[in-house]
């Protein structure tokens, strides 16, 4: 699996020392860092920043996202662009966005989210080569297990006699080892490094607590990174037994 670390990072520095040789997200609705992401990644992705405009009410313009993605869709580290969706909007009103779209389906991924039909989930898996995964509700990411549960009944259909998901899966806001480790997810991110570099007291309990919060970002990165998804949906919760389980969280 994939792990997209979400920006901004700051200070820079703690930006390069998560995002060097590994792989960013970055948002159009915060893309000041996405010029250092570019260089000193393997790969980054970009998202239509839906949720930090809905979150903050603000209103977007898509032929500026359109633009931004034409800008960097060439680019030989950039990876893929979630098309624009209306978070809580119905099914209908996210096709009317995913038609819009210019810049085809290799460089374009939808978003199925929580409160859409399966229907609606099995027909883009079929129509296109990566799926994003959005969560709401009772199924949320911040509740790993149920949002697990809830994906591993959804991805059922999609999948061959292997258990492989027949289209790659992005879990947005996925990057928590108690959900992404149950899941046959391609890639997922997550600001997780960006929110908990600055969180002092959650560090300070620890007598090895890191002395920078550049060293803090590199503790977050090796800690996600640690895991990897399941590989198909054939997982088995026994293998859990002879996993390493991490001793450190934030």
């Amino acid at each position: 699996m994939i792990h997209f670390h979400g920006g901004p990072i700051t200070p820079e520095t703690c930006a390069l020392k998560a995002w060097k040789g590994r792989h960013a997200f970055i948002s159009f609705a915060n893309p000041g860092q996405l010029l250092l992401a570019s260089e000193v990644c393997q790969s980054f992705a970009l998202d239509n920043g839906a949720f930090s405009f809905w979150t903050k009410k603000r209103a977007v313009n898509w032929g500026s996202y359109y633009d931004f993605v034409a800008r960097w869709s060439n680019h030989p580290r950039f990876a893929f662009a979630i098309i624009p969706d209306v978070i809580g909007g119905s099914g209908e009103e996210n096709d009317a966005l995913i038609a819009e779209w210019p810049h085809g389906k290799v460089t374009g991924v939808p978003v199925w989210h929580m409160n859409e039909s399966d229907d609606r989930f099995i027909r883009l898996c079929n129509e296109f080569p990566r799926v994003a995964l959005g969560s709401m509700g009772e199924y949320d990411a911040s509740r790993p297990k149920q949002c697990a549960a809830r994906l591993r009944d959804l991805i059922r259909h999609v999948v061959d006699e292997n258990g492989y998901p027949i289209t790659k899966l992005h879990g947005l806001r996925m990057l928590n080892k108690d959900l992404f480790k149950r899941v046959p997810l391609s890639s997922a991110d997550s600001t997780n490094v960006a929110r908990n570099i600055g969180i002092d007291k959650a560090w300070n309990k620890s007598a090895y607590a890191p002395a920078s919060k550049e060293t803090r970002a590199a503790v977050l990165v090796e800690r996600i990174e640690y895991m990897n998804s399941a590989s198909s949906l054939n997982y088995d919760a026994e293998r859990d037994l002879f996993m390493p389980q991490l001793a450190f969280e934030i």
